[in-house]
């Protein structure tokens, strides 16, 4: 005997949270169907009789960095007319996908902005660029390949041309927030563009976290993030 259970799932922005979504629900044992729709924000689970609770699949979703709400009530369509006393920031669901947005792009950012910083440090330098525009450039060449990554990424959920509009969906404020706490940090403990064994945790530190509030609240009013 088949039993339906009925979930409101907030943070959903595309179909790979749809997805995401979807794959953690049905690899849990007695779960024999799962539809999750983007338009209502719902996912539809049937259980057998010996599948999941109600709570325990919340715990599932939750844990896949989304939050829960009661059915009907859509949040993408919510979005388009948020209310200022609807907006809070203790969701921990919503708290938890923005930190798994941010950590991909903190990523993705990282590996331009170092290798860029790295290549004039190891090649001392030869064209006498100055700090300014080293940092400007690694600044550019991260936000370029967090797009590469984040493309790569959404390559195994969709084709390449909706996982690049997606991918260069990401917010630029996000990202430039990002990169511009990196280097900054980089510059007040190392003196310049340099890396060291001991600047790179701090930078990562200052990339996460910067920009990791506003990312939840473009995502819990707008129900917008670069997944």
């Amino acid at each position: 005997m088949s039993t339906e259970i009925i979930l409101g799932v907030g943070g959903m922005t595309c179909n790979a949270c749809v997805n995401n979504v979807k794959n953690a629900l049905t690899q849990i044992s007695g779960v024999s169907n799962v539809i999750v729709d983007l338009d209502s924000a719902q996912a539809t689970i049937n259980i057998d009789e010996s599948g999941p609770t109600k709570e325990e699949l919340e715990s599932i979703v939750t844990n896949a960095g989304y939050s829960i709400h009661e059915p009907g009530s859509n949040l993408l369509q919510l979005s388009n007319t948020p209310k200022r006393e609807d907006f809070n920031w203790g969701d921990r669901g919503v708290w938890l996908q923005s930190a798994h947005n941010t950590k991909w792009c903190l990523i993705g950012c990282s590996i331009g902005d170092f290798g860029t910083i790295f290549l004039f440090q190891i090649t001392e330098n030869p064209w006498a660029w100055s700090v300014m525009s080293i940092m400007l450039l690694a600044m550019f060449n991260g936000i370029m390949t967090s797009i590469a990554l984040e493309t790569f990424i959404l390559l195994k959920q969709m084709p390449f041309k909706e996982a690049f509009r997606v991918a260069i969906g990401m917010s630029l404020i996000s990202m430039i927030s990002m990169e511009a706490a990196m280097n900054v940090v980089d510059v007040v403990l190392t003196g310049g563009a340099k890396l060291t064994w001991w600047v790179v945790i701090p930078m990562l530190i200052a990339g996460f976290l910067t920009p990791w509030p506003y990312n939840y609240w473009r995502l819990k009013k707008y129900g917008m993030s670069c997944h």
